[in-house]
Protein backbone atom coordinates (compact mmCIF):
# COMPACT_ATOMS: atom_id res chain seq x y z
CA UNK A 1 0.00 0.00 0.00
CA UNK A 2 1.19 3.29 -0.66
CA UNK A 3 1.67 6.20 1.19
CA UNK A 4 -0.12 9.63 0.38
CA UNK A 5 1.60 12.42 1.03
CA UNK A 6 0.57 15.94 1.61
CA UNK A 7 2.25 18.89 1.65
CA UNK A 8 -0.03 20.89 4.64
CA UNK A 9 2.53 21.96 7.10
CA UNK A 10 3.15 24.80 4.19
CA UNK A 11 2.43 28.06 6.47
CA UNK A 12 0.47 29.46 2.90
CA UNK A 13 -2.23 26.63 3.37
CA UNK A 14 -2.34 26.50 7.33
CA UNK A 15 -2.95 30.04 7.28
CA UNK A 16 -5.56 30.11 4.71
CA UNK A 17 -7.25 27.45 6.29
CA UNK A 18 -7.22 28.88 9.71
CA UNK A 19 -8.41 31.88 8.81
CA UNK A 20 -11.34 30.01 7.24
CA UNK A 21 -11.62 28.29 10.46
CA UNK A 22 -11.88 32.11 12.24
CA UNK A 23 -14.30 33.61 9.28
CA UNK A 24 -17.06 30.62 8.39
CA UNK A 25 -17.40 29.02 12.05
CA UNK A 26 -18.07 31.74 14.35
CA UNK A 27 -19.78 33.16 11.69
CA UNK A 28 -21.96 30.25 11.37
CA UNK A 29 -22.59 29.38 14.19
CA UNK A 30 -23.26 32.94 15.60
CA UNK A 31 -26.14 32.70 12.49
CA UNK A 32 -27.15 29.87 14.01
CA UNK A 33 -27.94 31.12 17.41
CA UNK A 34 -29.06 34.19 16.39
CA UNK A 35 -30.63 34.14 13.00
CA UNK A 36 -32.30 37.91 13.57
CA UNK A 37 -29.19 39.48 13.37
CA UNK A 38 -29.08 38.82 9.17
CA UNK A 39 -32.39 41.27 9.18
CA UNK A 40 -29.53 44.62 10.24
CA UNK A 41 -26.50 42.98 8.65
CA UNK A 42 -28.28 41.75 5.38
CA UNK A 43 -31.78 42.44 5.06
CA UNK A 44 -32.94 39.12 5.47
CA UNK A 45 -35.88 38.72 7.85
CA UNK A 46 -37.36 35.75 8.21
CA UNK A 47 -41.34 35.98 8.55
CA UNK A 48 -41.93 32.28 9.95
CA UNK A 49 -40.73 29.67 11.99
CA UNK A 50 -39.77 27.92 9.02
CA UNK A 51 -38.04 30.58 7.92
CA UNK A 52 -35.92 31.43 10.75
CA UNK A 53 -34.99 27.17 10.60
CA UNK A 54 -34.15 28.15 6.94
CA UNK A 55 -31.87 30.81 7.82
CA UNK A 56 -30.48 28.93 10.66
CA UNK A 57 -29.42 26.10 7.87
CA UNK A 58 -28.02 27.63 5.26
CA UNK A 59 -26.27 31.40 7.62
CA UNK A 60 -25.40 28.76 10.48
CA UNK A 61 -25.13 25.42 9.54
CA UNK A 62 -23.79 25.13 6.25
CA UNK A 63 -21.43 28.21 6.86
CA UNK A 64 -20.31 26.37 9.91
CA UNK A 65 -19.79 23.34 8.03
CA UNK A 66 -17.48 24.85 5.95
CA UNK A 67 -15.20 26.59 8.88
CA UNK A 68 -15.78 22.89 10.68
CA UNK A 69 -13.95 20.78 7.33
CA UNK A 70 -11.07 23.86 7.08
CA UNK A 71 -10.37 22.50 10.77
CA UNK A 72 -10.82 18.85 10.03
CA UNK A 73 -7.88 19.93 7.15
CA UNK A 74 -5.58 21.71 9.83
CA UNK A 75 -6.06 18.04 11.72
CA UNK A 76 -5.79 15.78 9.15
CA UNK A 77 -3.96 16.69 6.02
CA UNK A 78 -4.96 14.07 4.02
CA UNK A 79 -8.38 16.59 4.22
CA UNK A 80 -6.68 19.52 2.62
CA UNK A 81 -6.85 18.83 -0.62
CA UNK A 82 -10.51 17.99 -0.40
CA UNK A 83 -11.15 21.33 2.08
CA UNK A 84 -9.72 23.74 -0.53
CA UNK A 85 -11.23 22.05 -3.33
CA UNK A 86 -14.91 22.22 -1.47
CA UNK A 87 -13.68 26.28 -0.80
CA UNK A 88 -13.50 26.78 -4.06
CA UNK A 89 -16.85 24.91 -5.56
CA UNK A 90 -18.89 26.74 -3.08
CA UNK A 91 -17.33 30.16 -3.21
CA UNK A 92 -17.72 30.20 -6.69
CA UNK A 93 -21.51 29.31 -6.37
CA UNK A 94 -22.04 31.86 -4.23
CA UNK A 95 -20.07 34.74 -5.98
CA UNK A 96 -21.84 33.76 -9.21
CA UNK A 97 -25.51 33.27 -7.85
CA UNK A 98 -24.82 36.79 -6.02
CA UNK A 99 -23.21 38.17 -9.04
CA UNK A 100 -26.27 37.28 -10.91
CA UNK A 101 -28.97 38.15 -7.75
CA UNK A 102 -27.50 41.46 -7.86
CA UNK A 103 -28.06 42.39 -11.40
CA UNK A 104 -31.62 40.67 -11.08
CA UNK A 105 -32.93 42.40 -8.33
CA UNK A 106 -30.10 45.41 -8.78
CA UNK A 107 -29.32 44.40 -4.99
CA UNK A 108 -25.80 45.82 -4.71
CA UNK A 109 -24.85 47.35 -1.59
CA UNK A 110 -21.89 47.57 1.08
CA UNK A 111 -22.87 43.89 2.20
CA UNK A 112 -22.98 42.68 -0.93
CA UNK A 113 -19.50 44.29 -2.43
CA UNK A 114 -17.52 43.13 1.48
CA UNK A 115 -19.13 39.34 0.37
CA UNK A 116 -18.11 39.64 -3.46
CA UNK A 117 -14.44 41.07 -2.55
CA UNK A 118 -14.47 38.37 0.05
CA UNK A 119 -15.71 35.11 -2.40
CA UNK A 120 -13.38 36.16 -5.05
CA UNK A 121 -9.98 36.53 -2.79
CA UNK A 122 -11.55 33.46 -1.42
CA UNK A 123 -11.58 32.09 -4.54
CA UNK A 124 -8.52 32.97 -5.90
CA UNK A 125 -6.42 31.72 -3.29
CA UNK A 126 -7.95 28.58 -2.71
CA UNK A 127 -7.86 27.21 -6.89
CA UNK A 128 -3.96 28.57 -6.19
CA UNK A 129 -2.95 26.61 -3.21
CA UNK A 130 -5.01 23.67 -4.28
CA UNK A 131 -2.91 23.79 -7.41
CA UNK A 132 0.18 23.80 -5.66
CA UNK A 133 -0.92 20.89 -3.65
CA UNK A 134 0.49 17.78 -4.26
CA UNK A 135 -1.87 14.56 -6.28
CA UNK A 136 -2.35 11.74 -4.01
CA UNK A 137 -0.46 9.24 -5.31
CA UNK A 138 -2.11 6.47 -7.72
CA UNK A 139 -3.29 3.11 -6.41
Amino acid sequence: MSTISISSTRPAVKYFLGFNVLVWLPYGLFCFITPGFLSEAAGVTAVTPTGSTELRAMYGGLQAGIGALCAAALVKPDLVRTALGTLSFLVVGLFSARLAGAFIDWGFSAYTGGAFAFELATLAIAISLLRAEPQPASL
